[in-house]
């Protein structure tokens, strides 16, 4: 059974128009064709694998949500939950990173002014050139408005100094949207810079070795009297932390989207599993208590999706609840999506800790996706903050 013909069976596709199940297929099927064959191997040898990112972006998937006239493909935030859903059916950590890459890209088409947009985006959007988005300091994670990174005006070009940690394609990328202080303690005191590679005193960190998300290079970058042109600098001063939690919001959507396509692929594994595994003289897929969890876990994926969706449609359209929802659908979806996974590695019982088989990598890419794009522990603070102020 193919990865599609499952997704229909657990209502990937259900409520999408003509057009979204369209490239809900082409997405399905460069997963299966460009990455899933390649996944293994791009997780053993950290490859970063940039030619099948730009085929990706050939068919639209560099700027998916950027408007079309910089190089964009002007999609929904739910079109591009379905495209990054699909995609991680095929490798999550290469589809996270892609999803990261689109944020930095949307930010700088929304917040840039026309030659930054016509500067930035293009190459963005054909992914000749690579995005990163740097918030995350070593001393400032969840409380990041705290973060320490300054940047001194001085003349037309600001003068940064500080550091930023787990910054994902950090050494490999080309720019580098940056979060930084140009006034006072606190949010209002944070500006936004887009920095580029080979700008002096710009450089990186060690390469990391992580659990997960091997395809991916991450690394700290580091400010060094590095010097940015006023010009490259998103809205105006003091607007940056706002330009990142407004960004964040969409990389929530996307990283949990990521979450659903790793559990749809395991929920495929498990079932493929369990039909042909044979103990006590008959398949696993006899077995009721197994029966049950299989079917739990589908349930539990399809919440998840429509949730995720839900949050997508309120982010497009600027909801009220919007900021809510985004924060409701990326903790209930990369918990469940996380379990779902675990749970089909222990349905292959040893099998599953090999190398040879896909379930386990699915674990290791998706567990930081817990943490990411705001812990979850942060998400029910948001969540909590908005309904107690509702009272």
């Amino acid at each position: 059974m193919s990865v599609l013909s499952l997704s229909s069976l657990m209502a990937a596709a259900h409520g999408l128009t003509e057009e979204q199940k369209e490239f809900q297929k082409v997405a399905f099927d460069f997963a299966a064709n460009e990455m899933a064959p390649h996944m293994a191997e791009w997780d053993e040898k950290e490859i970063f694998p940039v030619e099948t990112m730009r085929k990706a972006a050939q068919l639209g998937f560099g700027g998916i949500y950027v408007r079309p006239d910089v190089g964009g493909s002007g999609l929904s935030r739910l079109d591009t939950s379905i495209i990054f859903e699909a995609l991680s059916t095929g490798c999550v950590s290469t589809t996270a990173y892609i999803s990261i890459h689109n944020m930095c890209a949307w930010m700088i088409d929304t917040f840039g002014n026309t030659e930054q947009r016509e500067k930035f985006c293009p190459d963005l959007c054909s992914m000749e050139k690579f995005g990163s988005y740097c918030l995350t300091e070593p001393g400032s994670g969840s409380d990041a408005a705290s973060l320490l990174t300054t940047a001194q005006l001085k003349g037309d070009h600001y003068i940064l100094n500080g550091s930023k940690a787990f910054i994902s394609g950090g050494g490999d990328t080309d720019l580098y949207v940056v979060m930084c202080r140009t006034g006072a303690k606190g949010p209002k005191g944070i500006s936004c810079l887009v920095v580029e590679k080979g700008a002096p005193g710009l450089s990186f960190g060690k390469k990391e070795k992580k659990v997960g998300w091997n395809s991916q290079p991450t690394r700290a970058v580091i400010f060094e009297d590095c010097a940015v042109p006023v010009s490259s600098r998103l809205g105006e001063e003091g607007q940056g932390f706002s330009i990142a939690m407004k960004g964040l919001n969409g990389g929530r959507i996307n990283i949990a989207s990521c979450s659903l396509g790793a559990a749809h692929a395991c929920v495929q594994l498990a079932r493929d599993h369990l039909l042909v595994r044979k103990q006590f003289g008959e398949t696993l897929s006899n077995n009721q208590f197994l029966q049950f969890k299989l079917a739990e876990m589908a349930t539990k994926l399809v919440a998840s999706r429509l949730l995720v969706r839900e949050a997508a449609t309120a982010l497009q359209e600027n909801r009220s609840d919007a900021v809510s929802l985004c924060s409701m659908a990326k903790l209930f979806a990369t918990d469940e999506c996380f379990n779902i996974c675990n749970q089909a590695l222990q349905m292959h019982g040893g099998y599953g800790y090999l190398k040879d088989y896909a379930v386990q990598q699915f674990v290791r890419d998706i567990r930081v996706h817990q943490i990411l794009e705001g812990t979850n522990e942060v998400m029910r603070m948001i969540i909590s903050r908005s309904l107690l102020s509702e009272l």
